[in-house]
C-alpha cells in the first residue's frame, strides 16, 4: 500500500458518505499549507516525536530595553514557534494513523507570576495518537499556535516583572522529567538571547558557574581577542545540570550577544557547545537571533530531515 497523505487519510475517514447520504463539503485548515516535496520524501516519518519548547521570558523580550527596528525580539520567537507547530504538523500529516504517538508542549522556567501565562501554556500542550487523531485536532493545534504563542508574550511585557532565565535550574531538575521518554525522538527547543541567570540559582565551582551574563563576562576578561585561551585554560564554562542526555536533541534559538563586546557571541556560543556536551546531548544546534523566513529552513530541517 503507497503513503497516503495524512490529510487525505484523516478526510477519508471522517467525510466518506453513504450512498444514500448527501456528501458534505470539505473544508481543510491547510488548504494553502501544502507539505514541501523534500519533507513528504523523509525517510523518519514512523518516528515518533516529542516536541518540547522552553521559552527565557527575561528582560530580552522588552522592546524598551532591547528595541529592534527591523522586527522585536519577541516578535521573532512567535514566529518561530510557530516555524516549530508547522514542522510539527508537516510531520503528523504525513504519518499513518496507527502509527500517531506525537506530542508537543511548552514550558517555562521560572514559572511567570500571571496565572494568565500559565493557563495559556496548557492550552498548547498535545498528545496525539491513533485514538485522538482528528482533522479538527490538527487544525485545533494549528490555530493554537499561531494565535496564543503572542498573547504569552504581550502579557509578560504587559506585567513588566521579568525574573530571569533559570535554563540552568531547568536543566538540573526537570529536563529528563518533561522532556524525554523512551521510544520517542525527543527534541528540546530553547528561546534565548543566551544568558542565564536567576538569583535563587546562583553557583559557582572555580570557574564554573550555573549562569553566564554579560557583567560577568568583562569581569573574567574574556572580551578580548585571547578569549579563547582564557576559557580553556581558566576552565571557565556552565556546571553540568545533569548527564546522559543521549536520548535529547537541543536546538538553541535567538542568540543575541551584547555589541559591546565583539568576541560575545563566540564566549556564547562556546559556553553553550561545551554545556551540552559535557551533558552528554545526542545532537544540538545553536542559532543566532535572524528574522523569521532566514531561520524556518533551519528549524524544519533540525525536526524533520537530520536525525
Amino acid at each position: 500500500m503507497k503513503q497516503l497523505s495524512m490529510y487525505f487519510i484523516i478526510t477519508t475517514i471522517l467525510f466518506s458518505c453513504g450512498e444514500d447520504e448527501p456528501k458534505k463539503e470539505i473544508t481543510s485548515c491547510f488548504a494553502d499549507k501544502a507539505i514541501p516535496k523534500v519533507f513528504t520524501a523523509n525517510k523518519n516519518q514512523k518516528e515518533n516525536l516529542n516536541i518540547s519548547i522552553l521559552l527565557d521570558l527575561s528582560d530580552r523580550i522588552d522592546p524598551k530595553k532591547f528595541p529592534k527596528e527591523s522586527m522585536e525580539y519577541y516578535e521573532r520567537d512567535v514566529k518561530y514557534i510557530q516555524s516549530i507547530a508547522e514542522a510539527f504538523n508537516f510531520h503528523l500529516r504525513t504519518k499513518r494513523i496507527n502509527q500517531m504517538n506525537d506530542k508537543i508542549q511548552l514550558f517555562f522556567d521560572p514559572e511567570p507570576k500571571s496565572k494568565q501565562i500559565s493557563n495559556i501554556s496548557q492550552r498548547l500542550k498535545f498528545q496525539i495518537d491513533k485514538t485522538s487523531i482528528t482533522n479538527e485536532l490538527l487544525c485545533e493545534i494549528d490555530s493554537a499556535y499561531a494565535t496564543l504563542p503572542v498573547e504569552i508574550y504581550n502579557q509578560a511585557i504587559s506585567d513588566n516583572d521579568y525574573i530571569g532565565s533559570n535554563t540552568w535550574g531547568f536543566f538540573k531538575s526537570k529536563v529528563k522529567d518533561y522532556c524525554i521518554e523512551e521510544e520517542f525522538r525527543n527534541i528540546l527547543i530553547i528561546l534565548t538571547d543566551g544568558y542565564i541567570y536567576h538569583e535563587d540559582i546562583k553557583r559557582q565551582e572555580g570557574n564554573l558557574t550555573s549562569y553566564l551574563i554579560p557583567q560577568y563576562i568583562r569581569s573574567k576578561r574574556l572580551n578580548t581577542f585571547d578569549w579563547s585561551t582564557k576559557i580553556q585554560e581558566k576552565k571557565h564554562g556552565f556546571i553540568p545540570a545533569t548527564q546522559n542526555l543521549s536520548n535529547l536533541e537541543v536546538l538553541v534559538l535567538g542568540l543575541h550577544p551584547d555589541k559591546d563586546n565583539p568576541y560575545e557571541e563566540d564566549v556564547i556560543r562556546t559556553y553553550w557547545n561545551n554545556w551540552l556536551t559535557a551533558m552528554q546531548a545526542k545532537r544540538f544546534a545553536i542559532k543566532n537571533a535572524d528574522l523569521p523566513p532566514h531561520m524556518d529552513k533551519i528549524i524544519k530541517d533540525f525536526i524533520l530531515l537530520k536525525k
